[in-house]
């Protein structure tokens, strides 16, 4: 299965990891990200701590559990290749609506693209 169809069809919970430029780590929860362009993902994100991780540091990892008994999933290994903080694109791909109060305390928001570099189980070396 293709990651576009994964995403789609499967429900879960991700985490994305990031880490600034010494090396300091921060993981955040997040929903699936929107898949394009073959296997390049987009998360939309608010101008937080990952996000400005991802300024000085490129690389990050998502994991990610299926709903459901046991333990399925992804985990994905990334790189950051662009971002844009067009408002019309971050409405365009967005999947819910929040409230006009969440929206405002969120600040701007990015739709941050990363190429996968590797992609393992959750669980074991994928061998």
């Amino acid at each position: 299965m293709d990651l576009t169809e994964y995403f789609e069809k499967t429900e879960g919970l991700g985490v994305l990891s990031t880490a600034d430029a010494e090396g300091k780590v921060n993981a955040a929860v997040y929903s699936r990200p929107h898949v394009s362009e073959g296997d390049t993902l987009a998360f939309i994100m608010p101008d937080r701590l990952t996000h400005h991780n991802l300024q000085s540091n490129p690389h990050a990892a998502f994991l990610f559990r299926e709903n459901g008994p046991g333990y399925k999933g992804k985990r994905l290994y990334l790189t950051k290749v662009r971002e844009d903080a067009d408002p019309k694109l971050v409405e365009s791909i967005r999947r819910k609506v929040y409230p006009a109060e969440a929206e405002e305390k969120m600040g701007p928001k990015a739709v941050v693209f990363f190429r996968v570099d590797k992609e393992l189980p959750l669980i074991g070396s994928g061998d």
